[in-house]
């Protein structure tokens, strides 16, 4: 008896085809700086459906799940702990795995409720074989032989510790790596019946793991029938809704204003940064400063929405971060520049401090603050173990005078470390194509591992939205070149 269904968690919402449509037009978004966004419960949607997905492209949101989050994995789903559901779901399985043991105990022990478990492992095991595996195919047809083992059964010769002991070897030569230990403990199981609960929990996340590499297994073929239907499903609203894209042609007319009015001090008349694969990526990257409480959201990239404002609070949490640990640093002088640990010992710090600074009620004033004398009180520490002078009390108000000064926006180094960020991921944007990473700007050492991360995720969904909506694009562009309709002239 399987202890649950395989199910695959999305972490999107899943929307019908009509409710997204309605979204595009309505673009009820969440307020920028109340709250982290809130996206949907995980979803669960079967094996099955993943697999019909992948033949036909059938569930645009499933599909776009798998291509745009690569972290996009098959997990189980656990019902809330003590809750009516979970407890009934465990009364259940334990009167069916008790009966089964008052079965094994009559005399003669009565094998027909064994005999359908064996043959649901033997289906759960044949399933996990590939077109080459014959041979081990053969071998489970032959000693998984139902027909065979209801005979043994009925005349009393049944040995159910051989059968047990094929299961388990043959589970050992299918299984991932990982769950080599597993198997190796069901061997130490010397009761049937828990043995058997144990073969069916293990066999379980065998199940995940074989969806999981199918996941992997499938995103490159799935890639181009994903661009194509969710580009003609698209085109398809568009004709019914000939405005549908108004709110994506402002977003792109309005980058190409601001490149024009950048550009407006060189004498080239038609400078690189205004050519159309330039508009583009600058055009993602202010998704990143979106207003998403009074600016309305293009409408390619709603279904996204929910990502790229995620996207946009890790990247003021970087900038913050990285601005508090370079204002330690040149303030503090060269007397910590050497010291093993400090940096990192700081940096878990301000990352803890700054962990829930786009929830409703944290007060970033209070936190910069706090933050403040912390920093303080572990840089005298330090400083004392090293045989260096403590921070003096001038020291300390000048450095936390500057953390609490990064509040502000218009702060001169907040605005120098957001404009390294901002270059890094436009950098992997215009890079991404040649798989070359870009170099790190100064300063960002320090938060380079998670900002890499973040690069890696936008370009990825950049780079996927590109594609299926660059026909779109490439139309409101042209008109906009050819019409001289985007001066930087225009209001």
């Amino acid at each position: 008896m399987s202890n649950e269904a395989d199910h695959i968690e999305g972490g999107g919402d899943k929307e019908s085809e009509e409710g997204a449509q309605d979204r595009v037009r309505t673009n009820a978004s969440p307020p920028r700086g109340a709250s982290a966004p809130q996206a949907s419960p995980p979803r669960f949607v079967s094996v099955d459906e993943l697999l019909e997905t992948a033949k036909g492209v059938n569930n645009m949101a499933l599909a776009h799940e798998i291509m745009v989050n690569q972290s996009f994995q098959v997990k189980q789903s656990e019902l809330p702990e003590g809750s009516l559901e979970r407890r009934v779901k465990e009364i259940v399985h334990q009167a069916f795995w008790d009966f089964l043991e008052a079965q094994l105990k009559e005399d003669p022990p009565q094998y027909s409720h064994v005999i359908q478990q064996l043959a649901e492992i033997k289906e759960t095991l044949l399933s996990f074989l590939l077109p080459g595996h014959g041979h081990i195919r053969s071998r489970i047809e032959e000693v998984l032989d139902l027909t065979l083992i209801q005979q043994q059964a009925e005349k009393r010769a049944l040995d159910v510790g051989a059968l047990s002991h094929f299961i388990i070897e043959m589970m050992g030569s299918l299984c991932a790596p990982s769950r080599d230990e597993a198997v190796s403990k069901l061997k130490e199981i010397t009761d049937f019946v828990p043995l058997l609960k144990a073969i069916f929990s293990l066999l379980d996340l065998m199940k995940l793991d074989m969806a999981n590499f199918a996941v992997n297994s499938i995103r490159p073929h799935l890639m181009q029938q994903s661009i194509e239907y969710e580009r003609n499903k698209f085109q398809e609203f568009l004709d019914r809704q000939p405005n549908a894209l108004d709110f994506t042609e402002k977003w792109l007319k309005d980058t190409l204003k601001d490149l024009r009015r950048a550009s407006s001090v060189t004498a080239s008349s038609d400078p690189p940064a205004l050519l159309p694969a330039n508009v583009h990526n600058q055009a993602y990257l202010r998704l990143l400063k979106w207003e998403h409480l009074s600016e309305p959201f293009p409408e390619t990239v709603l279904m996204d929405q929910t990502r790229f404002q995620e996207m946009q609070q890790k990247t003021e949490q970087l900038v913050l971060l990285s601005s508090i640990l370079l204002i330690v640093y040149t303030t503090t002088g060269e007397a910590i520049s050497g010291l093993p640990g400090l940096m990192d010992k700081l940096k878990n710090t301000v990352h803890t401090m700054l962990a829930d600074m786009h929830t409703p009620s944290f007060s970033l004033q209070e936190t910069l603050v706090t933050t403040g004398e912390k920093l303080c009180m572990e840089l005298s520490q330090c400083l004392s173990q090293h045989g260096y002078a403590t921070l003096s009390t001038d020291h300390k108000n000048t450095l936390m005078g500057q953390i609490s000064a990064t509040i502000e926006p218009d702060n001169t180094v907040r605005q120098l470390m957001d404009s390294r960020v901002q270059s890094y991921l436009l950098a992997t944007l215009e890079s991404s194509q040649h798989k070359t990473p870009p170099p790190l700007p100064g300063g960002l050492t320090p938060i380079c591992k998670e900002l890499k991360e973040l690069a890696v995720r936008f370009s990825c969904l950049v780079n996927f939205n590109k594609l299926v909506f660059s026909p779109f694009y490439q139309k409101i562009l042209h008109k906009c070149y050819s019409s001289g309709g985007c001066t930087s002239t225009e209001t």
